[in-house]
């Protein structure tokens, strides 16, 4: 039998965790955590124990290194998985460092155990170039090999073909992981499998469509425009990979074609704008976008052949030091110094990005910018659904009212919009006979398959 079961990101867009069982055998594709009211079919959103069997995962697949997709690998850890973590090469690099900063968050404090787990997971890794196929396992009763391709959505990212094999039967299963959009910076597009007999697809923007690039990057330009008048800063609550890199990529190319040109006052330029990213976990993936260059598209890598820097540019200041942290937050809240302020967590749920919210709310100067999906019951979901109402945010158990503007520019998500996820179905030359659509809210899962349906496609499943 060839089965698959989901135990997460099915009630929402959080929780990525898929399981392909292959006669007595099975893999787990992701093992994510839970954010905001998501929460996993057999527990609570709180509850991080691996609420299902696993003496028969022979390997855990790693589509991306975001929280919500490899956040409860410790757990699975600890339950007695003892098989080995694949995932592609950019991916092994991150993938430690991102639970790393997990570990000391929601885990222990203690060094010693941190270091073991972390030990631990870097010994199980099987780094997987692209396009390489692997196998998994080859019993009496069954068979898998698996192959990474390009995904588009961060550095690292990749989709899963999985050819599974019991007895006679053979079929080639895909699992989407999180797809990016199309034209984003750093990253060439995902392109669609070349076979599909069964696929599991995201949909977080199953809805809708992102604006294009030029558009999203001249609303950009607006807002930093709207800072630099004023003197207010502009903070945009920025996931550590990919947003982050992507914004500074678009920054530093804004910088590039209107440096010296001035805005409301003729002494002020683009020129002095200063950028902050203000969050070890971003400015340390910063790094290491910077280190793999081999893995950026053409665009990216032409612009650093003519010289420029776009991740580490001249307007770039980097916060590390909490102390350092807390006096820039005191200094943009008291002066006009026109800023932007790139701080983690991406949905305002914790991290320095709160103490920002917290001195700078109740400003109109400043400016709160929102470019990537924000769960329900997050912060972030609130300030973006009453803060242009002038409403109220709940952060660390105290209200704080919403006198900064709102934006919100959906172009800058690393997820691929509605038509992105259609063209990617649509390139594979035989349709699927089966299309389970996961990771998104219920609306967006209902469009999609809508959409799908008007396409001719059958066996479309909302698990």
């Amino acid at each position: 039998m060839i089965d698959i079961q989901h135990h997460g990101a099915t009630t929402g867009v959080t929780g990525s965790c898929h399981e392909l069982k292959v006669g007595g055998a099975a893999v787990l594709i992701d093992c994510g955590l839970f954010q905001g009211t998501d929460k996993s079919p057999g527990a609570d959103a709180d509850s991080l124990t691996i609420d299902f069997p696993i003496d028969h995962i022979r390997a855990l697949i790693v589509t991306h290194v975001h929280i919500d997709h490899v956040g409860r690998i410790p757990y699975l850890l600890a339950a007695g998985f003892d098989g080995p973590i694949i995932c592609s090469e950019p991916s092994a690099i991150m993938l430690p460092e991102i639970l790393e900063d997990a570990l000391k968050i929601g885990f222990t404090r203690d060094r010693a155990l941190i270091e073991r787990v972390l030990g631990l997971i870097r010994s199980r890794i099987v780094p997987l170039p692209y396009e390489q196929w692997h196998s998994v396992f080859d019993e009496s009763d069954g068979s898998l090999q698996v192959r990474l391709q390009r995904a588009g959505h961060i550095l690292g990212s990749a989709y899963v073909e999985c050819d599974a094999r019991v007895g006679p039967k053979q079929e080639r299963i895909v699992f989407s992981g999180d797809l990016g959009a199309s034209h984003a910076p750093l990253l060439p597009e995902p392109q669609s499998p070349e076979k599909a007999d069964r696929l599991v697809i995201e949909s977080t923007y199953g809805d809708k469509d992102h604006e294009d690039r030029e558009t999203r990057r001249y609303r950009l330009k607006a807002v930093l425009e709207h800072a630099l008048e004023d003197g207010g800063t502009v903070l945009v609550p920025a996931f550590s990979i990919g947003r982050t890199q992507e914004l500074l990529y678009e920054i530093e190319s804004l910088i590039a074609e209107f440096g010296d040109t001035p805005v409301s006052d003729p002494r002020l330029t683009w020129n002095d704008l200063e950028i902050v990213v203000d969050s070890p976990l971003a400015a340390e993936f910063t790094r290491i976008y910077d280190r793999l260059r081999p893995f950026w598209d053409d665009e990216a890598t032409e612009l650093v052949r003519d010289g420029r820097h776009p991740l580490s540019f001249e307007q770039l200041t980097v916060i590390d030091d909490h102390r350092d942290h807390l006096e820039a937050v005191d200094y943009l809240a008291r002066t006009n110094r026109p800023c932007v302020v790139l701080a983690g967590s991406g949905m305002c749920a914790g991290g320095r990005v709160v103490n920002y919210l917290k001195a700078m709310l109740g400003d109109s100067r400043n400016d709160v910018l929102f470019v990537g999906y924000q769960a329900a019951g997050t912060p972030g979901r609130d300030i973006l659904t009453y803060g242009p109402r002038g409403g109220w945010v709940e952060l660390d158990g105290e209200r704080y009212e919403i006198q900064a503007q709102v934006h919100q520019v959906g172009g800058y998500s690393a997820h691929a919009g509605q038509s992105d996820l259609i063209r990617f179905v649509d390139g594979i030359a035989q349709a699927p006979t089966e299309i389970r659509i996961v990771h998104g809210d219920p609306g967006a899962k209902r469009a999609l398959k809508y959409r799908f349906h008007d396409r001719g496609l059958a066996g479309i499943m909302i698990p």
